[in-house]
C-alpha cells in the first residue's frame, strides 16, 4: 500500500479517536473530523463512506484482534476456563480503545460483534452446531455472560473473577 495513503488513514483514525474520546459518535461531523485530521472532505470520502463506516471498520479491527489473538477460539466449548482467560486478555489488551469506541450508543456492539465472530469460527470447526439450538444458546450465554460478569465484578480480584467465570462456563458446557 502507498505510504501516503496509510499515513492519511492513520491520521483520520487518530483524529476520530481523539474526537470520539470527547463526544458521542452522533455528535461528530465530517467537517469537524476533517479539520482535526487536517484533510479535505474528499480525502475522507476516498477512504470511508461516512462516520459510521469508519466506526464499523475500527470496531471490526478490534474484534478481530481480540478473537485472532486467542490460540483456540473454539475453546469456548472445549475448554471454557482457558477461553475465559484468553478472552479477558484480549479485552484488556485493547481496553482504552474499547472504552473509547464502544461507548454511548455503541456500547453493546463489542460483545455482539465478538459473539458473531466467535460463532463463525466455532461453526467453521463444528458445522453441525450451527443449527443446534442448545449450542447456540450456550455459546451466546457463555460469551455475553463472561463479558458482563467480568464488567460487573471489577471490584473483586481479576484472577478470581475469571476463574469463577471459567468454572461456570465449564459447568454449563457439560450439561
Amino acid at each position: 500500500m502507498d505510504l501516503r495513503i496509510e499515513k492519511t488513514r492513520k491520521n483520520i483514525i487518530n483524529a476520530f479517536i481523539r474526537l470520539r474520546s470527547k463526544k458521542d459518535i452522533e455528535r461528530i461531523t465530517i467537517k469537524e473530523l476533517c479539520e482535526t485530521a487536517m484533510i479535505n472532505k474528499s480525502t475522507f470520502y476516498t477512504h470511508y463512506r461516512d462516520i459510521y463506516d469508519l466506526t464499523e471498520q475500527l470496531e471490526t479491527d478490534i474484534v478481530n484482534s481480540i478473537v485472532l489473538q486467542m490460540s483456540h477460539p473454539e475453546y469456548v466449548l472445549e475448554n471454557p476456563r482457558l477461553f475465559s482467560y484468553e478472552l479477558h486478555d484480549g479485552y484488556m489488551a485493547k481496553q482504552t480503545l474499547i472504552n473509547t469506541l464502544f461507548s454511548g450508543s455503541r456500547k453493546d456492539m463489542l460483545v455482539r460483534n465478538v459473539e458473531r465472530s466467535l460463532k463463525e469460527l466455532v461453526f467453521g470447526k463444528y458445522p453441525e452446531y450451527k443449527d443446534d439450538t442448545v449450542r447456540n444458546v450456550t455459546l451466546t450465554y457463555c460469551i455475553y455472560g463472561a463479558f458482563y460478569a467480568f464488567l460487573e465484578n471489577k471490584d473483586y480480584p481479576t484472577e478470581k473473577v475469571i476463574e469463577i467465570i471459567g468454572e461456570l462456563s465449564d459447568k454449563l458446557n457439560k450439561t
